[in-house]
């Protein structure tokens, strides 16, 4: 029997655990998901035989390398910052990794006794990074095959809450980790447009978005993700002058965030104390010589040049953040005090439903004559657990994991699935899940 273990049971891991039960029986796994919440785990593996429940602190050396220690592949859905330490564990005691975060300059450093280990470090194996790379070079590769020159690439991709489950003035709902949310574009973005290096800061980044049109849906905002450029090397697209990869969310929610950043509500430079403190005197701190005797839509609507019945005000209002209640979460940076609001008000019903939009549009010449592809993929959840982001980031995991231990891939090194021996029965079997693209020409 092979044994797998999983770190972490978040929102992210419930499709992932479900893939892997499922399998278990004709595969013969077992499986191990850590997690410092047993009843989380509990909740997500019920009384399977093939499923063992382990509580632990992560930062527990013994317990977490006596896991490792016995089991044949690790996966881990923690948060980034933590898969170093499993990584140097891995490492240590000779086990594949697999992952859905960014590679990180941290296990970068690990890349040669990796590949001198013999071991496969699969990062940015989830939807965006994950899916988005597989498709994208699976379609890049059909052109190129056929003699296309690429000269233009884009790729887009959100996670969104479904239309019948819009019904906040943000247009969003957290369907996976809210702090990803609220750091999202701190570090601004960079990427290549008609020959050109385009960086944009994070003061300017959610400020007037540009759209595209996405099949079915309309128009979609988009800003470009923190770097383009360093994917351009991964996808051998070195020399095309345009490249970029962005993120997608409906218009409203770009509208409102850019609110957000104009009031200093996301910044992590310094925690401040909250005790006794409102809400409204927390969202207004950063504005000087704020009339607080004015009305409090006024005072918002006067620094943020916008009507004190626009959306915008709506939007800060439905976060609680034009109220006299008080925070009381004692000493918390603003991002920390935005998350909190953010998880309350933006949370999913039972009853909601997530989507994911990935689209790719790609140019190149063939024959003198030019060409531009659509790619596309939407996919919904089912309600508030399973989620279209957990089967997304969950799956792809799911499906490696089976492959590497039926030996159908004899990868070694730190990688990100980049190549037809991964892509291409991993997008295969997405499909049997209802994660497929669709294309069109121009």
């Amino acid at each position: 029997m092979k044994n797998i273990l999983l770190f972490g049971a978040g929102k992210s891991a419930t499709s992932l655990i479900d893939y892997l039960l499922a399998n278990a029986p004709r595969q013969k796994w077992h499986i191990t998901v850590a997690d410092h919440d047993l009843m989380l785990i509990k909740s997500k593996t019920g009384k399977s035989y093939y499923a063992t429940p382990a509580a632990i602190d992560i930062k527990d050396q013994t317990a977490r390398q006596q896991l490792i220690q016995e089991t044949d592949l690790v996966i881990s859905l923690l948060p980034p910052h933590l898969h170093i330490i499993v990584a140097k564990d891995c490492l240590q005691f000779r086990k594949n990794l697999l992952t859905a975060s960014y590679i990180d300059p941290e296990v970068r450093k690990l890349e040669k006794d990796i590949e001198k280990a013999g071991l496969l470090f699969m990062y940015e194996m989830g939807l965006d990074p994950g899916i988005d790379h597989m498709s994208a070079m699976k379609l890049i590769h059909s052109i190129e095959k056929k003699g296309g020159q690429i000269f233009s690439f884009k790729s887009y991709c959100g996670g969104l809450i479904s239309p019948e489950s819009l019904d906040t003035p943000w247009q969003y709902k957290i369907s996976w980790n809210a702090r990803n949310v609220v750091m999202a574009g701190a570090s601004g973005a960079v990427y290549r447009d008609k020959g050109k290096t385009r960086e944009v800061n994070y003061e300017q980044l959610f400020d007037h978005n540009k759209t595209i049109q996405v099949p079915g849906l309309g128009k979609l905002a988009y800003y470009p993700n923190r770097d383009s450029l360093g994917y351009m090397e991964s996808y051998r697209l070195e020399n095309i002058a345009t490249f970029m990869r962005a993120t997608l969310r409906y218009p409203d929610f770009c509208e409102g965030w850019n609110a957000l950043i104009k009031l200093g509500l996301t910044g992590e430079d310094g925690k401040i104390q909250t005790d006794h403190l409102s809400c409204f005197d927390w969202a207004t701190r950063h504005i000087e010589g704020a009339d607080k005797q004015a009305g409090h839509e006024e005072v918002m609507a006067r620094f943020l040049g916008v009507s004190t019945k626009s959306k915008v005000i709506r939007q800060l209002k439905f976060l609680g953040l034009l109220n006299g209640d008080q925070l009381n979460l004692g000493e918390k940076t603003d991002a920390e005090v935005l998350q909190h609001l953010v998880e309350d008000k933006l949370k999913m019903e039972p009853s909601d439903k997530d989507m994911i939009v990935m689209m790719h549009e790609i140019e190149f010449e063939r024959r003198n004559m030019a060409t531009r592809i659509h790619s596309y993929m939407i996919t919904q959840g089912e309600d508030n657990v399973r989620t279209a982001m957990a089967k997304t980031v969950g799956l792809p995991l799911g499906i490696l994991a089976k492959l590497l231990l039926q030996e159908k891939i004899t990868l070694t090194g730190l990688r990100i699935p980049v190549m037809p021996e991964v892509y291409n029965p991993v997008l295969k079997e997405l499909e049997e899940f209802d994660i497929r693209f669709e294309e069109s020409f121009e």
